[in-house]
């Protein structure tokens, strides 16, 4: 059953709903639908299923784009609704007749709405029994097929032949049935590995064609010593046991109590915080990066003239000139797939993900298939116009997240504010932790650093040698550890201290790590983190979609909570070393939802910076 059906413009105002169904709605699918598929460049899927407590719908929506309208159907998702998709076609074609920028409300469009789900409905029965029609025609052959396969072979189970002959009962025999082998294999070619060669001779005719079961008997009463028969001896003698190994003895003497020797250690083992601390300069955080416009003609004019080759080819340089100038009536879907076809293949070179690069050119399509192409403008620019306002509208953040602000709301409550560092192996988890914190330093943020990467060795010492040049406390437990109940001691310490921030560094995990993701999933569970930070690499292309994809998937089906905690941001490090190959920000973004808070473009402590929207935005689409 239809739930609802609505007709929104892209601003947002609603201008007619189905009153005949009237079904509140639980939940907000229309807003979600809006918010994480309209907003986020993600029309370009057929469907989005919105899951609450008590109900589970399935949206589907199209859009008349010259219009600006959006025509969205709600139902069950249990119910999967044939009609649904004519039934949007027919309501778009048959309101953009009747609609006026100037009106606001449609109330003579019920009675054509009524009659045009009646028609849909129609549709629906009569393909529903065109395949019960067809489906017969093959439950018929199949049992023709048995039939005859049963003549052909054995009838029932007596052992009968075809011709009417009886054989021997072979029920009594564990590796012959109805003329069948124990393996399968049919007129005994094979036996339990062993072949069998029942043609000796030739005396077998046509009459003899069927297995003989006394051979068989008289093989296995000779040991299988005649003909080419190998029968699987099991061996009487008992298994040689496997030597056990002996267990290694380890030197006694006593171990170290210090690993670390970059610096002197006092007599309690505690860091000596009496090192100067690290003067770096002013974090890169705090500067505004300013985008150099001097190239932008040169790569305009260099994508102009890539797309004019592509649309050359297709049309014809006279065509392109003339729809350039006088304007097309309405663009189709074939006008656009070569100008979007050169879009996807430069996003690729510049290391976006396949699928990503794919779903943003269907996006764009969807948003521009049916527009009317203006005066003096060719397809390809307005192709690359939508797109880059797709890239702006990705990589813009959904909501603010300004960590100074809510590190200060966090003291006037009197707590501190956690950032937990998650990741897979070797990202620079802990360097970025460290970069953070000195940037936290210079706006007069008290922090501690809690050392939860109990797992790796060294991980400990790596965090206290970058908290004693920053003269940072530290908490740490060691090894072997609980990192929830490691971090949630820090929390405490803390807050006993008056510590304005506490920077969780966790060990490095792969997404596909079971043990390692509950691990995470119960320490962030545990302790309700202000921020989750998902550190990834600038190198990697298709595996940002991978592990981020599954790091939030873990997290949520490995939380115990009804609402679980996913990744908030993204600490983007090592992009001092990709050129202009930037798109894993693009992947990253595009698949988590999530903002790219911070990047890491070197290695001292100041060496990191915002992500600027508008500069990686043009390095895509140069």
């Amino acid at each position: 059953m239809l739930e609802q059906l609505l007709i929104f413009t892209r601003g947002g105002l609603i201008l007619w709903t189905c009153k005949e169904l009237g079904n509140a709605l639980r939940g907000s699918p229309i807003d979600t639908l809006i918010r994480s598929f309209l907003l986020e460049e993600r029309s370009g899927a057929a469907s989005y299923n919105y899951d609450v407590p008590g109900a589970s719908y399935t949206l589907k929506w199209t859009f008349h784009n010259e219009l600006g309208l959006v025509f969205v159907a709600v139902y069950q998702k249990i119910l999967h609704l044939l009609y649904v998709d004519d039934l949007l076609a027919m309501v778009k074609r048959e309101f953009s007749v009747v609609y006026d920028p100037k009106r606001m409300t449609y109330d003579d469009f019920d009675e054509t709405f009524r009659q045009l789900r009646k028609e849909a409905d129609a549709r629906a029965e009569e393909m529903k029994k065109s395949k019960q029609v067809m489906a017969k025609p093959v439950s018929n052959l199949g049992k023709k097929q048995g039939q005859q396969m049963q003549k052909l072979g054995f009838e029932g189970g007596n052992g009968k032949k075809s011709g009417g002959e009886s054989g021997k009962d072979c029920s009594d025999d564990n590796n012959v049935k109805m003329g069948v082998l124990g393996n399968g294999h049919i007129n005994g070619e094979v036996v339990n590995k062993g072949r069998v060669n029942l043609k000796e001779n030739g005396n077998n005719t046509a009459d003899t064609d069927a297995f003989d079961v006394n051979k068989l008997h008289k093989l296995r009463s000779k040991g299988g010593k005649k003909g080419n028969v190998v029968v699987n001896k099991v061996s009487k003698e008992e298994p040689k046991k496997k030597p056990t190994k002996k267990n290694r003895v380890w030197d006694d003497k006593p171990r170290e109590t210090k690993l670390d020797f970059t610096d002197p250690v006092s007599e309690n083992g505690d860091a000596d915080m009496a090192v100067a601390q690290v003067v770096e300069g002013e974090s890169m955080m705090d500067k505004d990066e300013i985008v150099s416009s001097d190239s932008e003609t040169e790569d305009e004019d260099d994508a102009e003239t890539d797309n004019k080759k592509v649309d050359s080819k297709k049309k014809g340089w006279f065509t392109s000139m003339f729809q350039s100038i006088a304007g097309k009536a309405n663009l189709e879907k074939a006008d656009l797939e070569p100008a979007l076809k050169a879009l996807k293949d430069r996003l690729m070179t510049k290391n976006v993900a396949e699928e990503i690069a794919e779903k943003l050119c269907e996006s764009v399509a969807v948003s521009l298939e049916g527009k009317k192409l203006a005066s003096f403008t060719r397809i390809s620019s307005t192709v690359q116009a939508a797109m880059e306002d797709a890239l702006v509208r990705i990589l813009t953040p959904r909501r603010s997240i300004d960590i100074l602000r809510d590190v200060h709301v966090a003291k006037e409550q009197h707590k501190p504010y956690v950032v937990v560092f998650v990741g897979v192996n070797g990202v620079g988890k802990s360097t970025n932790l460290a970069k953070v914190a000195y940037w936290l330093q210079q706006h007069d943020i008290k922090v501690m650093m809690a050392a939860c990467d109990t797992f790796r060795s060294g991980a400990v010492e790596q965090l206290r040698t970058h908290a004693r040049r920053l003269q940072i406390p530290i908490f740490e437990k060691g090894y072997e550890k609980d990192p929830a109940i490691v971090a949630k001691e820090a929390i405490q310490e803390a807050t006993r201290d008056g510590s304005d921030v506490v920077l969780v560094d966790t060990a490095g995990r792969m997404q596909d790590n079971e043990p390692l993701m509950r691990a995470l999933s119960k320490l962030i569970y545990v302790n309700s983190p202000d921020l989750v930070l998902f550190v990834g690499e600038a190198l990697v292309g298709n595996d940002a979609v991978d592990q981020l994809s599954k790091f939030n998937q873990k997290l949520a089906d490995l939380s115990p909570s009804p609402s679980p905690r996913l990744i908030d941001g993204i600490l983007l490090t090592k992009f001092d070393t990709i050129d202009d190959k930037v798109g894993a920000a693009l992947s990253m973004v595009y698949i988590s939802g999530a903002p790219v808070m911070f990047i890491g473009c070197g290695q001292s402590y100041t060496d990191l910076k915002k992500l600027n929207v508008k500069s990686i935005v043009k390095t895509l689409i140069k």
